[in-house]
């Protein structure tokens, strides 16, 4: 079985636009290297076999614990409210950020090196993606208030936000994040810069590259 790269992202910069956070507040595009310049990975998984593929990466990530959460009201029930606060909180963590999401549809934001702006994308059923360790993020469901996803951990329960302050500034999961940031887009052409990702994501998945 092959696992192909996902290049159809749908990314955009963050208006900053007055209105709920649930709305797109669409501003203009990013090109989808730019987001995969700042850490992130995207691959599309087929609903279909999707369990060996998360198993897969779950043992060569070392992230051995997993749970199934539904972000919505009827999942969340009367700590909904409060959970879409927390969620939208801006965060980093010191373990990856793994989501396979089966069904529904949301948001992240993630902040763009070294600009400060949010980059916002879309995350929707056969989506696995991954939010690198150290980059300041958030997440909030869309207009379709719900969403449906296997969450990969280290340890069971473990799942620590630190929000962002001058302190996780300095912070040297952070700091090691930006460097790899810089290294990975500095003097990269387009062209060069997907060959080498589509040869280190056959590597990491254990899968060739379709």
């Amino acid at each position: 079985m092959e696992i192909a790269i996902a290049f159809n992202m749908r990314a955009w910069y963050f208006d900053n636009k007055p209105g709920h956070q649930k709305l797109p507040h669409m501003g203009e595009p990013v090109p989808n290297e730019k987001v995969y310049q700042l850490g992130i990975k995207h691959w599309k998984i087929p609903l279909e076999g999707h369990k060996k593929v998360i198993d897969d990466i779950a043992k060569e990530r070392d992230y051995p614990n997993r749970d199934v959460i539904n972000i919505s009201k009827e999942g969340l029930g009367e700590i909904y409210d409060e959970k879409m606060v927390y969620f939208f909180q801006e965060h980093m963590h010191e373990d990856e950020e793994i989501r396979y999401i089966l069904d529904g549809t949301g948001y992240y934001d993630i902040r763009e090196t070294p600009s400060d702006n949010w980059i916002r994308f879309q995350i929707e059923a056969e989506d696995l993606i991954i939010i690198p360790v150290g980059i300041y993020h958030r997440f909030t469901l869309d207009e379709g208030d719900y969403i449906k996803s296997i969450r990969l951990f280290r340890a069971d329960p473990k799942w620590v936000y630190l929000y962002r302050s001058k302190e996780m500034d300095v912070n040297p999961y952070r700091l090691e994040n930006g460097l790899r940031s810089k290294k990975l887009s500095k003097g990269t052409s387009k062209q060069s810069w997907l060959r080498r990702r589509q040869y280190r994501l056959a590597g990491e998945s254990g899968y060739g590259v379709g």
